[in-house]
């Protein structure tokens, strides 16, 4: 039986179309162990959506003048959830930030304190979501085959930077997860 929350990590149109300056290489692939993972989950699932501040402040501001396009407002077509999942996304969590850690989404985990993550990209929103909920003293759980990177490189190195944390997080694929966790002292090859 499966544990915890699912939170599905930025799985927007953004991210999935392949014209879009922020395209995910393997987002189909990512999507399709998310899929497998909705239904252990049922309600226990939170998708979380990154979105431009209405100002950026800070280092954003320069983040920004390198991506402009994205500066589009909340509900823009490139912020809309990929339509797969639109019909399945019971609990939304927004944020500007890549790490999508915030007390809404810290909520949605209860009591368990166990947290799933799939989605995109794995060098970014994943590795900051996965980073700030285990400081918060959440085990955390990554869905290695139900994300996808920048690049196959840059999933790669996130992966094993995230594996580094054990026993915090630990980096694990979709078939363990719907079997049941893996012992905390299994490590990736």
């Amino acid at each position: 039986m499966t544990t915890g929350l699912l939170a599905v990590i930025d799985m927007q149109r953004v991210f999935a179309e392949p014209d879009s300056p922020w395209a995910t290489p393997r987002f189909a692939e990512a999507a399709a162990g998310v899929r497998r993972l909705l239904p252990a989950y049922a309600e226990r699932v939170a998708f979380t959506r990154f979105l431009a501040p209405a100002e950026p402040d800070g280092a954003w501001r320069a983040y920004y003048e390198q991506w402009p396009f994205a500066l589009q407002p909340p509900d823009a077509r490139l912020w809309e959830l990929a339509d797969e999942f639109t019909d399945r996304a019971q609990h939304v969590v927004d944020a500007a930030t890549f790490g999508k850690w915030t007390p809404e989404l810290a909520r949605h985990v209860g009591p368990e304190r166990r947290l799933v993550l799939a989605g995109v990209s794995t060098d970014c929103c994943v590795l900051s979501t996965a980073l700030a909920a285990a400081d918060a003293g959440v085990e955390v759980l990554v869905a290695a085959d139900a994300c996808a990177g920048a690049d196959d490189d840059s999933h790669a190195k996130a992966l094993h930077v995230m594996d580094l944390y054990r026993p915090l997080i630990r980096v694990t694929t979709v078939a363990e997860l719907l079997d049941g966790p893996s012992p905390p002292s299994s490590r990736l090859p």
